[in-house]
Parts: structure tokens; C-alpha cells; sequence
């Protein structure tokens, strides 16, 4: 239905987010602090997700001897 990420519709209250390789030029200071940000709590996730996983995945190795 969509031809590209920019043309979804965002949830009611949800903040734009940052594109990988998107002109900053146009960004203020505080713009960019906040996008840092943004990023630095997205980079936690998923490094909290793939802790998570490998040790589901040690756990399976352990029980199964894989």
C-alpha cells in the first residue's frame, strides 16, 4: 500500500524518528541531541534483546548438548 517508510502513517504521539543516511544539515543542535539519544536507547534495546536470545539459545545448547 506503501511505497516507502516516510509515507506510513505514525501512531497518534509517537515522535519522528531518525532515517539511516538522512540529510542532517537542516537539524538543530538540540535536533541532533535528541536523535543521539533516540539512538543510544535503541542501541540498549536491542542489545538487551540479544542478550536475552543468547541465553535462550545457551540454555538450549546446555539442554540438548547442540
Amino acid at each position: 500500500m506503501f511505497d516507502d517508510a516516510e509515507s506510513r502513517p505514525r501512531p497518534q504521539g509517537q515522535a519522528a524518528g531518525h532515517v539511516i543516511g538522512q540529510d542532517l544539515a537542516a537539524l538543530s543542535l538540540a535536533d541532533l541531541d535528541e536523535r543521539v539519544d533516540l539512538l543510544r536507547r535503541e542501541i540498549a534495546r536491542l542489545e538487551a534483546a540479544r542478550r536475552d536470545k543468547q541465553a535462550s539459545q545457551d540454555a538450549a545448547h546446555a539442554v540438548f548438548k547442540i
